[in-house]
């Protein structure tokens, strides 16, 4: 009976899963601007949320995309480059929410695989962020394709973004593995095809494995968007069971003792060393990481997220 227990309960998601997660997107909000709740971009990092509104904020160079209206000419003639005017009241933040659904977050030890929790946390985000007004989006990345919806003000695009995300995580099981860096190269690649800037992006991954070119496509997104960085984990990736354990990969198998005491202590250092390094150079791209396991119920950890960031 032990052995059954380690198997995860919940491997895949479905529609009607993440249709029920509409409860919980309260009390909590993604948008640095909305004051009366708590934002994961209202805390240590600041946010570089823009709008047009009715407080001027500042004047910087001008982006493709900027309203043409907000254009500063005194400043533009005197500089000779064009410059527009900024405000600090937002009234419309559209919203992409990019969800891996890759072989790697097919795994979990206990309750739940990490590609189930990716969905879940995908549809909170995607509900309050529509219940705030604003415009909501998705891209899953598939093993065998990806999905792209640009956002849009409906209930109909978010049942729809929910569709491909049930689609790519059943066929986790029949799927080949893919290469991340290029998958998330070329996602990036379609991302900033829809993107321009003011957007709010939520990037949720397990980043198993992550590169330079990685990192440098999340920082080019939050050069004039807000990103945010959402790092599934299993707890067996950070801390191995007290037991002999034999673990395979494309092939080869080896033997793990989880009762060597210094092994332990050794996996569990380089878990934390490794999303040390990755939340840290994040941070210097004001970009906030944030982690969530797939033992805990969701509803719990964004309540704790939330909690920290007041």
């Amino acid at each position: 009976m032990k052995n059954k227990e380690t198997y995860p309960k919940n491997i895949f998601v479905s529609l009607k899963d993440l249709l029920d997660l509409e409860h919980v997107a309260r009390g909590f909000s993604f948008n640095a601007k909305k004051q009366k709740v708590k934002s994961i971009l209202g805390g240590k990092h600041a946010s570089k949320l823009r709008g047009r509104g009715l407080d001027f904020e500042e004047v910087r160079n001008y982006v493709p995309g900027d309203d043409i209206r907000n254009i500063d000419w005194k400043v533009t003639a005197r500089t000779k480059k064009t410059h527009t005017r900024v405000y600090s009241e937002e009234k419309e933040k559209p919203a992409l929410i990019l969800v891996d659904q890759s072989k790697s977050m097919f795994f979990g030890s206990q309750l739940k695989t990490k590609s189930v929790v990716a969905a879940e946390f995908a549809a909170i985000a995607a509900f309050k962020i529509s219940k705030e007004g604003d415009r909501v989006g998705g891209v899953v990345m598939g093993d065998e394709g990806i999905d792209i919806l640009k956002p849009k003000r409906s209930k109909k695009n978010i049942f729809r973004f929910f569709d491909k995300l049930v689609e790519r995580n059943r066929a986790l099981g029949t799927s080949k593995k893919l290469n991340f860096e290029n998958s998330f190269k070329e996602v990036m690649q379609k991302v900033n095809n829809i993107v321009s800037h003011d957007y709010l992006i939520i990037l949720i991954s397990d980043y198993f494995r992550y590169s330079d070119q990685v990192i440098k496509s999340i920082s080019r997104l939050g050069q004039h968007n807000d990103v945010i960085v959402v790092k599934v984990y299993d707890p067996m990736e950070r801390s191995i069971p007290n037991t002999k354990l034999v673990a395979s990969q494309e092939g080869q198998q080896i033997v793990i003792d989880g009762s060597n005491k210094e092994l332990s202590n050794k996996f569990e250092e380089g878990f934390d060393e490794d999303y040390n390094a990755f939340e840290k150079t994040l941070q210097k791209h004001r970009i906030p990481l944030i982690k969530v396991d797939t033992v805990r119920p969701i509803e719990e950890q964004i309540k704790e997220i939330f909690k920290k960031t007041r």
